[in-house]
């Protein structure tokens, strides 16, 4: 049984979601070298497929659509995004659909590939995983990135003897994305961890990247007003406490999945 069930991860609502995202549109590709790295690595971990038909699930700028049109450049290529600010800012040739990757407007056996990098976590990772399932072919597969428990431990320690409210999303461990994506019928090809770590010169330029790629909401729990000086001056005081040569670190916690039906 599952630890914490997808009904339990606190997500922000999906007009939260969209917004910060349509926000973030102008910012994304210059604050993401490390999305940019770990989708690299995602298309690096693809085994010997030759996909009619792809969808990039959660696409954003459409980063990944240049790795993917290049391996596989006779395959049909779909971008989907809840913003639409992010969509239009898609260069690649590929067929754009504004949606929620809860809900895909795709048909049943529909699809080769189902890419999905940095994307499952503001999501019901059940109802996203079983509708994966219900638009890949029999011999399709699924390749996905996440993010663990880990993810922005440093927020964490930063504002733990500061105050009582959340200040990252609540994310799935490797065992429990492994055992939904089992309950939602697939097995497992691949699954593996491995952890990203960005650094930042303090406190205020970190928060504003996390800002910039649009991940700064985080759901039931989070400060319902601005923040004191006095408490970011706590936080920041904390958080110092890890500064590294290179800078204030800040963790990716990555985990990614192959899996077929």
């Amino acid at each position: 049984m599952l630890r914490c069930a997808a009904s339990c991860m606190n997500k922000p609502s999906k007009s939260r979601i969209r917004q910060s995202f349509e926000r973030a549109a102008p910012t994304y590709d210059s604050a993401a070298a490390i999305q940019r790295h770990i989708c690299a690595e995602l298309a690096a971990g693809l085994p010997a497929i030759n996909p009619a038909r792809i969808l990039d699930a959660g696409c954003g700028t459409g980063h990944a659509q240049t790795a993917l049109q290049a391996r596989f450049p006779a395959a049909h290529a779909i971008a989907l995004d809840l913003s639409s600010a992010m969509l239009h800012r898609v260069s690649a040739p590929c067929g754009r659909i504004a949606g929620d990757l809860e809900h895909l407007p795709l048909a049943d056996a529909s699809l080769d590939l189902y890419w999905s990098s940095l994307a499952v976590q503001w999501c019901d990772l059940a109802t996203v995983l079983h509708e994966a399932r219900r638009t890949l072919r029999p011999d399709g597969l699924l390749a996905l990135a996440s993010l663990g428990p880990e993810t922005f431990r440093e927020l964490r320690h930063a504002f733990a003897g500061v105050d009582a409210y959340r200040h990252t999303l609540a994310f799935h461990s490797l065992e429990e994305i492994g055992q939904l994506a089992a309950a939602a019928g697939f097995a497992t090809v691949g699954l593996k961890k491995d952890q990203k770590t960005a650094h930042y010169a303090d406190l205020q330029t970190l928060l504003r990247a996390v800002k910039a790629i649009g991940a700064n909401q985080i759901g039931d729990g989070r400060r319902p007003g601005l923040m004191s000086r006095s408490t970011f001056q706590r936080a920041e005081a904390a958080i110092e406490t890890l500064r590294t040569p290179a800078g204030l670190p800040l963790t990716y916690d990555v985990i990614t999945l192959y899996a077929r039906p």
